[in-house]
């Protein structure tokens, strides 16, 4: 049984999906949970039930349907089939690994269609789901070792470790991230910065192409956030402290993705980091930091 959820700022809309699926050669199969009328009802609906399949529109207010999924935890969104009466979004529909993309009005093959492969879907990631599950717990189990080894050994290391000397072998070049369907190994080096906000820890990753092609007179480059299971202080512990710093109690920095530090309330700065995304750093860290850049 597949739990659904229609979320459409059209009442028209949701009754005619509610009825085309009641139709539908998978009518047996599903079960209609809730109802959403915009962007925050979706995300409330979505955190109140479990849901297999997620049918949504795009343009709604509050949170169109793409800030709908950038503020859902990608370990546990469901499967998305955009319903909306514009094509020009298909790309980036498929881009966030959706099921399909349905254009207003809804044939009822096309819909039969996009549920027979939310079916298929279901078992595969209940799959993938117990294999991240594992995963997690792997990871979870090196980054407390390592850190339990930097706290023991990182006295002795800052006291014969010279200016000119190679980083220490436990500190991360990689972070493996889970994404969507899969795990994504990404280099320290395109980390921007790892943020806490409401419990919810995101790395802020400069995109590949814009790591290997960005530059003066070049293209914007692009920042991806995606949300981790780890602490900043897990996190913190692990990374170099010769390129990253903890600005303030929510947020780490890598030094090279700074751009620009503008003078802030109180003695503070605000930081124009790579991709133009601004962190403020504390009026105490502040100090530290501009002494780091030797300002």
């Amino acid at each position: 049984m597949l739990n659904i959820v229609i979320a459409d700022d059209e009442a028209p809309a949701r009754k005619r999906l509610r009825k085309l699926l009641s139709e539908s050669v998978h009518a047996s199969e599903l079960h209609i949970v809730a109802e959403a009328k915009d962007g925050v009802d979706t995300l409330k609906v979505l955190s109140d039930n479990s849901v297999d399949v997620l049918f949504l529109d795009i343009q709604m207010p509050g949170y169109d349907g793409f800030e709908v999924l950038d503020r859902l935890n990608p370990d546990k969104r469901p499967a998305v089939i955009f319903t909306t009466a514009f094509d020009e979004y298909a790309i980036r529909a498929f881009d966030e690994n959706a099921v399909d993309y349905l254009l207003k009005p809804i044939p009822v093959d096309r819909l039969d269609m996009a549920l027979a492969r939310a079916i298929e879907r279901k078992p595969a990631q209940k799959s993938l789901d117990n294999i991240a599950r594992v995963l997690d717990w792997m990871d979870s189990q090196a980054f407390e070792k390592a850190a339990e080894s930097i706290l023991k050994s990182g006295t002795e290391d800052s006291q014969h470790q010279t200016a000119n000397s190679a980083p220490p072998a436990h500190y991360l070049d990689q972070m493996s991230i889970p994404f969507r369907d899969r795990i994504l190994i990404i280099p320290v080096g395109r980390i921007v910065s790892i943020e806490i906000n409401e419990g919810i820890t995101r790395v802020h990753i400069l995109e590949e192409e814009s790591a290997a092609f960005g530059g003066p007179g070049g293209p914007r480059p692009k920042i991806r956030q995606h949300i981790v299971s780890y602490t900043l202080d897990q996190l913190g512990a692990l990374l170099n402290p010769d390129s990253f710093m903890r600005i303030h109690r929510s947020a780490i920095v890598q030094f090279k993705h700074i751009k620009e530090l503008i003078p802030w309330f109180s003695g503070r700065y605000k930081l124009i980091l790579s991709g133009n995304h601004e962190v403020i750093a504390s009026r105490e860290r502040s100090k530290v930091l501009k002494d780091k850049l030797m300002i």
